[in-house]
């Protein structure tokens, strides 16, 4: 799991979730202009990727992303201003929640047994 003091902020939206996943997927479609790239960049399909674009559409009632015609130059994506606000509050409040739960994550980790390792929940 890498970082034993990790923690993953989860956001229930209607019947979906915003996460770290969809986080990094949009902050990949902004780094790379493609969202085909950004799925391959998480190991997934452009269709997955497409699917939890599409989800995060329906949960907010607008566009997180703009797609651009293809052409000579290819097409393309970017994220509308709703997905850089949508990536800006959940960093956000990632780093609030990591401020607010980090001593007792650090008690937590030092109330575990000496040879405690990676578990999953």
């Amino acid at each position: 799991m890498g970082n034993p003091d990790h923690f993953q902020l989860r956001i229930r939206l209607g019947d979906s979730v915003l996460g770290p996943g969809k986080a990094d997927l949009l902050e990949g479609i902004r780094d790379t202009g493609s969202i085909s790239a950004a799925g391959r960049r998480m190991s997934m399909s452009y269709r997955r990727a497409w699917q939890l674009v599409e989800q995060l559409n329906l949960y907010f009632g607008a566009p997180v992303v703009a797609t651009l015609t293809g052409g000579r130059g290819g097409g393309g994506a970017e994220l509308t201003p709703l997905g850089e606000e949508i990536v800006a509050t959940y960093r956000r409040m990632q780093q609030q929640c990591a401020v607010a739960i980090g001593d007792d994550l650090a008690r937590l980790h030092g109330l575990a047994a000496p040879d405690a390792g990676p578990s999953k929940g």
